[in-house]
């Protein structure tokens, strides 16, 4: 895939333009605090993400955005919270990739997709193909080797039943034509646990929580699900070197309800796109391994119906059910 990120010319004019709606609407939103729906437990990366940018957007518009963690099904919880509040701007979420996933898995009575359109990108990070040291593979072709001779025997953990890391999980399987015994748990935190003991000794990752186990050699890399290599991780190759075509990224976005006044949504798309563009902010988003992108409400929804319709595949083919 080709990235499309802020860049200093094109991205002073989308500002520009952007943001002029942010400047009219000063008196007229909003006017009193705006509660920031984030779906996941506290300490995660859209926990993180959502406080950072949730700030920047109190200064902005000089009211209150409150995090709220509302966490539960895979962020089904949240979203349904969402998908039922008034469509006034003063409820939105911070999301990550995993709402087209848990959209496709779980498939809620709200249908998210259509019902919480993105507003504003923030960046993307990528996941990262990790193995307990005591897993003999080096490489992913080793891995997928070990699979084939192994069909069925060999664990991957993932943090939550049809999350986003499942479906990148079996989107591998599916690919490679291989077997492997999913093993479920609530929260990243809690799979790093058993990652880290070898009890279930795979993991497509996300990047924050396994880099500081890659650099002690806790764990080992096999590769990066973005389509080139990661800034962070240079000597690290990506999982579509082996294995043709194969691309996750993890993006991080806020998203409101489909009928929130169109004025609003570009007076916050405009924010956001302001606030990507605070070197303190990059700086710190680039520290949790997150290249920042930023651009339009439909730019950002182009990526979220094509990754729904790509998981509603992988569910189909893997006859993934959610209990």
């Amino acid at each position: 895939m080709k990235y499309t990120f802020l860049k200093p010319t094109a991205c002073a004019a989308l500002v520009a333009a952007a943001f002029t709606p942010v400047l009219a609407m000063a008196q007229a939103y909003p006017t009193k605090p705006v509660r920031v729906i984030v779906p996941f437990a506290p300490g995660g990366g859209s926990d993180i993400t959502a406080r950072q940018v949730s700030h920047k957007l109190s200064e902005i518009f000089k009211q209150q955005f409150l995090v709220d963690n509302r966490p539960g099904a895979g962020g089904v919880v949240g979203m349904e919270l969402v998908a039922k509040t008034p469509a006034d701007g003063y409820t939105i979420m911070m999301m990550s990739g995993s709402f087209s996933a848990s959209s496709a898995t779980h498939r809620p009575p709200s249908d998210p997709v259509n019902t919480i359109p993105g507003v504003a990108e923030f960046g993307i990070t990528p996941f990262v193909l990790t193995v307990h040291p005591s897993l003999p593979a080096k490489t992913t072709k080793e891995l997928i080797a070990m699979a084939r001779a192994k069909s069925g025997d060999l664990t991957y953990a993932t943090s939550g039943v049809g999350g986003l890391t499942h479906l990148a999980t079996e989107l591998l399987l599916n690919m490679t034509g291989t077997q492997m015994v999913g093993v479920h748990y609530k929260s990243t935190g809690a799979a790093m646990t058993d990652l880290l003991s070898g009890q279930a000794p795979i993991i497509v990752g996300s990047l924050l929580p396994v880099t500081p186990q890659l650099k002690t050699g806790k764990l080992r890399a096999l590769g990066v699900t973005t389509a080139k290599r990661w800034y962070s991780l240079p000597d690290v190759p990506t999982v579509g070197e082996t294995i043709k075509g194969y691309e996750v990224e993890l993006w991080f976005g806020t998203m409101a309800h489909r009928n929130t006044p169109q004025p609003i949504i570009e007076a916050l798309n405009g924010a956001i796109n302001k606030i990507l563009l605070d070197p303190e902010i990059k700086k710190n988003l680039e520290l949790q391994g997150m290249i920042v992108t930023g651009g339009t409400p439909a730019q950002f929804n182009e990526r979220i119906q094509r990754e729904y319709q790509r998981w509603i595949t992988v569910v189909k083919e893997r006859k993934i059910i959610i209990k």
